[in-house]
């Protein structure tokens, strides 16, 4: 998880090219003569949630990606999702200069496209999908679930079983006021845990926090779906001539 108050410097490694394999910053930096002294050619930036650094950080172990640095944003913006283009436009003017080029490691996340939109003014590209549910189901399942009627369900994460307290139950003042319950997850039916580690604790814990909710349990081990093939796409973009 990030830390509080600044971004968490998590080194695993990346690098993805642009046309002409730099950044238009770095690009014109060098033209003039003023290159960024610690500009780490071949090497891409990964800026993320905070909610993803562990996942992040084992599709790099896990497929031996070896170029790609990662900075992740405090996972707690997703309670003000307004203040999460803001933020990455920060990060990226931060730390363009210094790679090859930049990627971030968020879906939508409830900005209402707002994070799309500054993602292509900044020349950037984005994990596709609505939310991080989606891509780790699989933007394409998950869409076929919420066709198929699935739009009752509330949906945790490894990270968010983890972080229950911290991200739901206290933000939604039912650590204060329990009565609220029925009333904020009143049109839910079912907790969904969409694992994306084979953890039996987890599971329990998960069953726990579907159980102080009032709502059925299901369990689906999903893996990191969609976010694992699109690391390895920039991964491979990057590493190839050119």
């Amino acid at each position: 998880m990030a830390r509080r108050g600044r971004a968490a410097r998590l080194t695993g490694r990346v690098a993805v090219h642009p046309p002409g394999g730099r950044t238009l910053d770095e690009t014109a930096l060098t033209e003039q003569g003023l290159a960024a002294p610690d500009f780490k050619p071949g090497r891409i930036l990964l800026i993320a949630c905070g909610a993803l650094a562990r996942e992040i950080l084992d599709i790099n172990t896990n497929h031996q990606i070896d170029h790609i640095d990662l900075t992740c944003l405090p996972a707690k913006l997703h309670l003000y999702p307004d203040q999460i283009p803001t933020a990455v436009t920060a990060a990226v003017l931060k730390h363009r200069a210094s790679y090859q080029q930049i990627f971030v490691v968020y879906a939508d996340c409830g900005t209402g496209g707002a994070l799309a939109r500054t993602c292509v003014e900044l020349g950037v590209e984005m994990v596709a999908g609505p939310h991080c549910y989606s891509f780790f189901e699989g933007n394409e399942a998950f869409e076929q679930k919420s066709e198929a009627g699935e739009i009752t369900a509330f949906y945790l994460t490894d990270f968010l079983v983890k972080q229950f307290d911290a991200f739901i139950w206290r933000p939604m003042g039912l650590d204060k006021h329990p009565e609220l319950r029925d009333m904020i997850f009143g049109n839910y039916t079912t907790l969904v845990y969409q694992s994306q580690v084979s953890d039996p604790v987890l599971v329990e814990r998960a069953k726990a926090c579907a159980e102080r909710l009032g709502l059925d349990f299901e369990h689906r081990h999903t893996g990191y779906g969609d976010l694992e093939t699109t690391l390895q796409h920039w991964a491979e973009l990057t590493s190839s001539p050119g």
